[in-house]
């Protein structure tokens, strides 16, 4: 075995535990995990249905106002992680879920040392693939059923395919570089970001359209569309229009998640970065310094920077996750400088290893603290209890439907809003007539204006409590409806 494949295999190694031990930081899974684990295990079952119009839970976004683009329609969410997730549930390998995307990630960081030997050489690939290892920001999502690593790990494999293809010359890169980027854009949609770095870089390096010439690019973008045939086709079906899903995802994205200041990134820097935010602030001013953006391999990372954060600083809806894909630029940027360094190198090194150790034992610890509350733990006592009780033609009423669904696998059906009992009464009697229905209830809920207490209030008094966790700071109760 090669000397390289061995240290790939133990950065994997490495990656893989540290991102593992956070898998374990909450024992909750939040909600958009529990949507994209649900996709996943309703595909199994059904393929072709990306939707939550017959699966017995909903993933419920406002409209915004247009009815044609809201659920139960999926195609806001982009369907890469799902289909991906569908093969563990079918062939009962659902244990391996929660750990996915933490394969993904440190499968990500053996591609930054790929991508910064291309660049650069064998020592910046290392000293990259170790400072991307640890950043935190990477690391926290690496243990979460989301998009954001796994887009991540496409746009890693768009930008190597990229250098190797227009760069080095490999016919069968450049092509691939097409399929890379649509899975991209399948895995997030904020691929559509990434895109106008690509001709940004072209115009920089040639200073003309020569590049369009090349007749692989072309076959590049063929590849791209040629991907993305199936998502079309999905589109004409479900919108009645071939990019249906992408303008449903921009809708979404336009009015669902508040407002965040422009400056909401750098507030949080040091928190997503540690002391590696700090060093690659210093690669920035070293490289300004020594003009070294002239060289092709740093104005490549530097407008993939630029240009991908400041998308992300002009969308008004920002939260940390979003700019994952810039993680890589930090790490392999902060690589080159530490490289530079002459003395001192591996005691500076070793520095930032243990701060960024220290950064992330912390925020384990935060997040553990903040996760293990009786709140949740009576909440997942809950949960089990309705999966060993509950019989198949069972419906669940509670305001966690995705989350709930996701540790049952039982039909749930919101609250009534605004609440009213004799409405759930109702639903009992003529809705679900031939189902058990069950109402949970619990201090995870809520509610303005005291509307806990009185739903709290109505099941004590109309209803039959079957099950109750009680701790000192948490409650969940199962109530039994009777039609």
């Amino acid at each position: 075995m090669k000397r390289e494949t061995k240290l790939l295999i133990l950065l994997f190694i490495i990656a893989f535990i540290i991102r593992s031990i956070f898998v374990f930081s909450t024992p909750v899974q939040i909600w958009d995990e529990t949507v994209y684990a649900n996709l996943g295990y309703d595909l199994s079952n059904n393929p072709l249905d990306y939707s939550v119009a017959n699966n017995g839970w909903s993933d419920f976004i406002p409209s915004g106002g247009d009815n044609f683009y809201a659920w139960p329609k999926m195609g806001f969410r982009a369907p890469l992680l799902p289909y991906l997730l569908m093969p563990l549930y079918l062939f009962h390998l659902d244990f391996l879920v929660i750990f996915f995307i933490a394969i993904i990630g440190a499968l990500s960081v053996c591609l930054v040392y790929l991508l910064g030997k291309k660049l650069f050489n064998e020592k910046v690939a290392l000293y990259s693939a170790i400072l991307f290892l640890l950043i935190p920001l990477h690391i926290i999502y690496s243990a979460k059923i989301l998009t954001g690593v796994l887009f991540t790990f496409f746009v890693l494999l768009t930008f190597f395919s990229f250098w190797k293809g227009y760069e080095e010359g490999n016919k069968k890169h450049k092509v691939l570089f097409g399929v890379f980027l649509a899975l991209a854009l399948l895995s997030r949609y904020t691929a559509l970001w990434i895109m106008p770095i690509f001709l940004l870089y072209f115009l920089a390096r040639d200073k003309s359209l020569k590049f369009l010439k090349d007749k692989y690019l072309w076959y590049s973008i063929l590849a791209f569309f040629g991907t993305l045939i199936p998502w079309f086709i999905y589109g004409i079906f479900e919108y009645s229009n071939p990019i249906g899903a992408f303008i449903h995802g921009a809708k979404a994205s336009a009015y669902w998640g508040g407002l965040q200041s422009w400056n909401f990134f750098f507030e949080y820097w040091w928190q997503m970065f540690s002391i590696i935010g700090i060093i690659f602030v210093i690669a920035l001013i070293y490289i300004l310094y020594k003009k070294e953006f002239f060289k092709k391999e740093i104005y490549l990372l530097l407008i993939w920077f630029a240009f991908f954060l400041g998308m992300a600083i002009y969308m008004p809806h920002k939260e940390d996750r979003f700019i994952l894909a810039i993680v890589p630029t930090i790490a392999l940027i902060s690589g080159y400088f530490i490289d530079k360094i002459k003395k001192y190198k591996n005691l500076i090194l070793i520095g930032l290893i243990l701060i960024t150790l220290f950064s992330l034992s912390s925020q384990f610890y935060t997040n553990y603290n903040n996760s293990y509350t009786d709140t949740n733990k009576c909440f997942l006592e809950s949960t089990d209890f309705l999966k060993n009780t509950a019989e198949k033609n069972s419906v669940i009423i509670t305001d966690e439907s995705s989350v709930i669904y996701y540790y049952t696998k039982l039909e749930t059906h919101f609250y009534p809003n605004p609440w009213n009992y004799d409405t759930l009464k109702n639903w009992a009697k003529k809705d679900y007539s031939n189902y058990q229905v069950y109402v949970l209830f619990g201090d995870y809920i809520i509610k303005p204006d005291g509307e806990s207490e009185k739903i709290k209030t109505d099941l004590e008094e109309n209803s039959k409590k079957i099950w109750e966790c009680s701790k000192e700071n948490g409650y969940s109760a199962v109530y039994e409806i009777s039609a």
